[in-house]
């Protein structure tokens, strides 16, 4: 990778679980990373004796006044603040190019075969993160959208009949990972759910958000790993993060409840209240 080229990973309270460094390294990314912490973790520490000047810790109380929140609760357990930050971490390194994201990634999966067709079994990317990462820049530089994101195994629930496994194609959201450029900033808004709210406020205002479906990160589940936001899920559920986006975008979000048996709150994005409409320039009218 390029000298102005880096992941920022956001850690929190597991330095001896470094599932996302871990996996990078493991399937072939050999450029800059960098750790951002925030003061207030107590294990801030353990990851500076670890990982050294890969680590980088920021004011989150500091940086809180700066940024929108949504909310007036004080409570500052949230990504927003590391995320928000990094695209100021990054100008300061030299970094154009970076990707955000989060500590607990297990892998890095090839959703499709060589012939383009959703396969029974996902791939997993051995040894050529460096080749992946470097064919995505060269396509997100090549469009003008704020950021790209892989897809995640929820959005092939469902297999060969799922939406993103009928067609490789690009769709209008980004979650949890985002590729980004200091030359094209965004800036998060709402402490819970911001990836969501992010993407739908700021598309409403013509702003490109891109999820890919050829490549997919697998997280761990978040209630089964201590640290990062596992508390915040286990204090909240689903219920006040699914508001938020509703808040910032009550035109086009609206809340429902999702499952089966064990039903819970969820936020719902009515696409055609969304979003402004792309049409092609082949149909454009000039006077």
């Amino acid at each position: 990778m390029g000298k102005d080229f880096a992941v920022f990973i956001m850690v929190y309270g597991r330095p001896d679980k470094m599932y996302t460094y871990n996996t990078l390294k493991k399937q072939g990314y050999t450029g800059k990373i960098y750790l951002v912490a925030d003061n207030t973790d107590e294990t801030v520490d353990s990851y500076k004796e670890k990982y050294g000047k890969e680590l980088i810790i920021f004011d989150k109380k500091e940086a809180s006044l700066k940024m929108d929140s949504g909310d007036n609760s004080g409570d500052l357990r949230s990504t927003l603040y590391s995320a928000n930050t990094i695209f100021d971490l990054a100008k300061e390194r030299g970094i154009k190019y970076f990707f955000i994201m989060c500590d607990d990634y297990i892998k890095f999966d090839y959703r499709t075969n060589k012939e383009g067709n959703y396969p029974s079994l996902n791939f997993i990317i051995k040894d050529s993160l460096d080749k992946v990462f470097k064919i995505i820049l060269k396509y997100y530089k090549s469009i003008s959208a704020k950021t790209i994101a892989f897809s995640q195994g929820g959005d092939f629930i469902g297999g060969k009949d799922n939406s993103y496994a009928k067609k490789s194609r690009l769709t209008r959201k980004a979650m949890n990972s985002f590729l980004c450029s200091t030359d094209r900033p965004f800036e998060f808004m709402g402490r819970l759910n911001e990836d969501i709210t992010t993407y739908v406020n700021l598309g409403s205002k013509g702003n490109l958000f891109f999820t890919i479906s050829i490549i997919s990160l697998t997280q761990n589940p978040t209630l089964e790993t201590k640290g990062g936001l596992s508390d915040v899920y286990l204090d909240y559920g689903t219920y006040v993060k699914s508001f938020f986006s509703l808040m910032y975008n009550p035109s086009s979000v609206r809340i429902m409840e999702i499952g089966t048996k064990n039903k819970r709150i969820h936020h719902k994005v009515k696409w055609n209240n969304a979003v402004p409409k792309i049409v092609r320039e082949d149909y454009r009218i000039i006077a």
